[in-house]
């Protein structure tokens, strides 16, 4: 197919496969049927599925554009501002679409008629900000219009870089609605289900972005965006085939609900997905390459290309239909609930013994990705290196690759599953967090190892290299690496925690939860980092100053433990305190136990803080020794001789002055 012709033709073969998917995909599943009561309608039943896609859509061609742009393009030309108008258009687009879903889901939800009196207007006002599923469509509605004129506006890289991370973040409200899952699987399911929408948005939004670009680039330039862009879909495939796995064993519950409509339905949307990695890949080996030389090739090329939109089309009709369908293993809680599964939405896991140490997982998906991105890419790293004669140190590669089983074992082992109900395992898990597994991962070094393993770009594009160096050398970063500033995050952030609400926000809200794993991790990471890291900060203290930072650090962190366990009264007492456990320390002892594992536990990694600090110290007096022995060698002690020729001045010219 002609690019040009499918720049036009292929989203509206995206757009036109989607809505006939999603009409077939309600009309089998039964999500578009009438309910026995408080029926919507007709325009509700068929019209909130249809938005609901259109803002999928166009979230795809807002944040994948974006995406595709920053790691593809260059700022300043042509493709690079259409990529940008593209994702004004689909920014426009979603905040449309938002604003329809928001009505027809206050309408759907209240069963209320629509009409123009003031006593309609005042209850979807009520819904839009008193109610949770109102407030999302709201925001999202506000967040789409602003980046709407926000990626009309700029065309330089770090507001793009922003205004991505922005959109990005537009999207997490939307997946923490819908079919979520219920008591044990909710978290799983919301979290499966937010970066299921992220990835597919990157994909999706992204091979659109290869159309609308490709009249205005060369052969050479459209080979080497295909080849960036192939990575960025392999990342995207990856999480969303592992997080739609996920979403869809909450969802199905067993293998023989697949015989059901919403199994059918699944099934469909999993061939199609298969059919798109199957092209991906066909690309990725076989054609994008050969572009460059072959004029055929490319031809056959954007004909396919058609084809995976087609297939994109059938996936997001599916998606949407899926969202509206009812899973059959849509587990509903029980008449009569126990404390733990009210406040938690999960039963009480059972007594915590050593065996539960060992055994007990709770899969938090997010750091499951991170960890597995995490070791997958150290791992392609040190093998470049390897594979053009570059040393890596060994050890480096075993410390980070042991900071990575620890921040799984903390984010998804016995940790994550006993922490929202005991604080000393909670306490335990911040400890963890914020002061080993930083330990073990800043001797990895991963800043020098992407930068020396991460081929620089010199068509001035921006990759995975020249990010990490524009991050690294940023004003913030100059901030944030600052010795004098991480040991006041490191220590301010205990404080300011656990004594307001952020404390009690991670209990009550998963996204609470995730900031505050993300948060200790990073605080913690940057002040190991700044003592004892080998990747390059723009300012260290000597070491003398390292030690004395570090005892001050230690000493506030002792009198934090020490002020916990003195606590007479419970914190965030209605959680902990009303959690029903018939098992282990009562909650007032169990808070006494949390405070004492910060006082005495959290200080062992300070203390191998300091030796790591003290046997840097001694080395660097070592090399700087050696240095001095070497040149001295080379030219000569010149200070001594300077010394002896003055003395031998001084000598003669007492000698002159005797009578």
């Amino acid at each position: 197919m002609n690019p040009r012709v499918l720049r036009l033709a292929g989203p509206a073969i995206l757009v036109a496969v989607a809505f006939a998917a999603l009409i077939w995909a309600l009309a089998f599943g039964g999500g578009a049927a009438p309910l026995r009561l408080g029926d919507p309608g007709p325009v509700i039943r068929w019209g909130l599925p249809t938005s609901t896609m259109v803002v999928n859509l166009a979230a795809a061609g807002m944040v994948g554009t974006l995406v595709t742009a920053l790691f593809t393009l260059k700022a300043g030309e042509r493709a690079f501002d259409l990529a940008l108008d593209a994702a004004s258009i689909s920014a426009a687009i979603f905040t449309l679409a938002a604003g329809v879903t928001g009505y027809f889901t206050f309408v759907d939800v209240t069963n209320s008629k629509p009409s123009a009196d003031a006593l309609f207007g005042q209850q979807l006002g009520t819904f839009l900000v008193e109610t949770e599923l109102g407030r999302t469509w709201l925001i999202t509605t506000i967040a789409g219009a602003a980046l709407t004129v926000l990626t009309f506006a700029v065309r330089s890289w770090t507001p793009t870089l922003i205004i991505t991370l922005l959109a990005v973040a537009t999207l997490v409200p939307m997946g923490t609605q819908g079919h979520s899952g219920e008591l044990s699987t909710h978290n799983i399911a919301t979290v499966s289900l937010v970066l299921h929408m992220i990835a597919a948005a990157a994909w999706l939004g992204g091979l659109v972005l290869m159309v609308v670009v490709r009249p205005v680039l060369d052969r050479e330039q459209v080979a080497d965006a295909l080849s960036r862009y192939s990575s960025i879909a392999l990342a995207a495939f990856v999480v969303v085939a592992i997080s739609g796995t996920v979403r869809a064993a909450v969802a199905l519950g067993s293998w023989s609900a697949l015989a059901s409509g919403y199994g059918v339905i699944v099934l469909v949307k999993v061939a199609a997905l298969l059919a798109i990695g199957f092209l991906g890949a066909l690309y990725r080996r076989r054609l994008i390459g050969r572009m460059r030389s072959d004029g055929k090739v490319a031809r056959r090329f954007w004909s396919l290309i058609a084809l995976e939109l087609a297939f994109m089309g059938i996936a997001s009709g599916a998606a949407a239909a899926l969202a509206r369908t009812p899973p059959p293993s849509n587990e509903t809680p029980p008449a009569a609930q126990t404390p733990a599964e009210i406040l938690t939405s999960s039963p009480l896991p059972p007594e915590l013994t050593v065996g539960q140490w060992l055994t007990a997982w709770n899969i938090d998906l997010l750091w499951a990705f991170v960890v597995g991105f995490g070791v997958v890419f150290y791992l392609a790293g040190v093998w470049r290196m390897h594979r053009r004669g570059d040393h890596w140190p060994i050890y480096r590669t075993v410390l980070w690759m042991l900071g990575m089983a620890l921040l799984f074992w903390v984010t998804c082992g016995p940790v994550n599953v006993y922490q929202d109900y005991l604080f000393s395992v909670h306490m335990v898990g911040h400890m963890l967090l914020t002061m080993a597994i930083p330990l073990l991962l800043v001797p990895g070094a991963p800043i020098t190892l992407a930068a020396r393993a991460i081929a620089k770009r010199d068509d001035g594009t921006r990759g995975g290299r020249e990010w990490i160096m524009w991050a690294v050398h940023s004003p913030v970063a100059k901030v944030l690496t600052n010795p004098f500033v991480t040991a006041a995050l490191f220590v301010g952030s205990l404080w300011v925690f656990y004594y307001t609400d952020l404390f009690r926000w991670s209990l009550y809200d998963h996204l609470g939860h995730e900031w505050m794993v993300t948060h200790f991790l990073i605080t913690g990471y940057l002040f190991v980092q700044s003592l004892v890291g080998i990747d390059p900060v723009p300012f260290r203290l000597p070491y003398a100053g390292r030690l004395l930072t570090l005892i001050a650090v230690m000493a506030m962190h002792a009198f934090f433990g020490i002020a916990i366990m003195m606590q007479s009264g419970l914190m965030v007492a209605e959680w902990f305190g009303s959690m029903g456990r018939t098992w282990g320390a009562t909650p007032l002892a169990d808070q006494y136990i949390g405070g004492g594992v910060a006082w005495s536990i959290g200080e062992i990694p300070t203390l191998v803080l300091a030796i790591v600090v003290a046997i840097q110290w001694s080395r660097s007096d070592d090399r700087a020794q050696r240095r001095r022995d070497r040149h001295v060698d080379r030219v000569g002690d010149l200070e001594l001789d300077a010394y002896n020729d003055r003395l031998a001045q001084l000598a003669e010219s007492d000698a002159r002055g005797r009578p």
